[in-house]
Order: structure tokens, then sequence, then C-alpha cells
């Protein structure tokens, strides 16, 4: 028996915007647009990684959720306060210096973690918060 990550969704506001970013500037494959009683999501995913996929979706994007609790996800997702996801990297300093040319704003510019990485931070386009880290090989 294997469990493996599949999907994993990230709260965007704009599709198009996050397209831009998530395609263009990461360089992410687009896998999936679909719309859907009002509503859109696409999901994107790196060509080294065919089995996992990121979806774009409206901040919360459950059908069932009430008018006030959709306006409450959509202010956290505005200043800023959900979370996004964590990329991997084989050079974080070359991946740091290709976002920040691309205009993206910088959270964090490189440095080395305690905890076993040299990492840097954006925000994408709606707020979200991108990290994108590098294995320390040990001294």
């Amino acid at each position: 028996m294997s469990i493996e990550l599949a999907q994993c969704f990230i709260a965007v506001d704009d599709h198009d915007k996050a397209l831009a970013f998530y395609r263009d500037v990461l360089g992410l494959e687009v896998r999936n647009d679909v719309r859907f009683e009002g509503m859109r999501w696409v999901t994107v995913g790196s060509p080294e990684q065919p089995g996992v996929e990121i979806v774009l979706e409206p901040p919360l994007a459950d059908p069932h959720a009430c008018e006030d609790d959709r306006r409450a996800a959509a202010e956290l997702l505005a200043k800023g306060l959900l979370r996004g996801v964590i990329f991997r990297t084989d050079d974080c300093d070359a991946t740091f210096e290709r976002i920040r040319a691309a205009g993206a704003e910088v959270l964090q510019e490189p440095m080395d973690q305690p905890y076993g990485v040299r990492d840097c931070a954006f925000r994408d386009p709606a707020g979200n918060m991108l990290r994108f880290n590098q294995p320390r090989t040990p001294k």
C-alpha cells in the first residue's frame, strides 16, 4: 500500500493573474482549466512531477459555504494570511533571482535556515506566501 500527495490547493482571487505567475514566472504547466457553476479551478504542476498538481481555486470554493464565510476567506486572502506551498529547487539563489526579476513581491531573500535548507519566499498575485527551498549539504 502506498500513499502519495496528488493535489494541494491555493486560493486565488484572479485566475488569469495567477496563471501569469504560476505558468509564466514559475514555469509550471497547466493541466486543467475547469469552470463549474460560476467558479473556476485551474490545475498546474511541475513537468518533473507529473503526479502532483496545485489546484488554483476561488477562496472558499465549498458550494455549501455561506456568504459570510466566503467573505471572511476573501478578506484573509487579501491580507495575505492564507498559507501557500513550499517548492523544492536545486538552486535557491538562481530561483530567487529569476522570480524577483519577473517582479514578484519578495518576502525573504535566500538565507540558510537552522532546519537544513536554504530558502526564500515570495507572495503570489493573490497574496499567498510561497517558499522555495534547497536542501543544504552537510559541512
